[in-house]
């Protein structure tokens, strides 16, 4: 009897042990992390070029305030755009019903200060209270409600 208790008291002390050092080799050390000198460079976020993110230098002309803006379906990528080009929700398009193809524009959500600059490439939206249409990426970037479907925005032409 005495061995039966010690064979099991010894089961049990070699899977405790063998359950804390799996827990202990699963568990990620801490690291401090380093103090930057004024030698090195800090991690730069790099910022898509098919954006600007920076009004600063730009010239804008308000185009139109209080403007509904909605996004593309995702039924329409790789479908050719009315400038001849391929639609593609991941990029900084938009439709619009009369600006030019090609033209820059920033749209500013009204209810959060968020802007995205897009290029004009398709005709649209064909709906009377929308004044335009933005990709996928564009729109997510700048809306409140990731949810929503149209928001209120400024439109500011670029000039270059």
């Amino acid at each position: 009897m005495r061995n039966k208790k010690n064979y099991i008291l010894t089961m049990l002390t070699a899977a405790f042990i063998s359950c804390f050092t799996y827990v202990i080799s699963q568990t990620k050390p801490v690291i401090e992390p380093k103090a930057q000198d004024s030698l090195t460079k800090p991690n730069l976020i790099p910022i898509p070029t098919d954006s600007i993110f920076t009004d600063k230098g730009l010239k804008l002309k308000t185009y139109k305030k209080n403007a509904h803006a909605s996004y593309y379906a995702d039924r329409f990528n790789g479908k050719k755009t009315a400038d001849g080009s391929r639609f593609n929700n991941s990029k900084y398009t938009a439709a619009h019903k009369k600006l030019p193809f090609g033209t820059r524009v920033k749209v500013t959500n009204e209810a959060n200060g968020k802007f995205v600059i897009v290029k004009i490439t398709d005709r649209g939206p064909f709906v009377k209270t929308r004044e335009i249409d933005l990709s996928k990426r564009a729109f997510m970037e700048i809306t409140k409600s990731k949810g929503a479907g149209a928001m209120k925005v400024t439109i500011e032409t670029i000039i270059e």
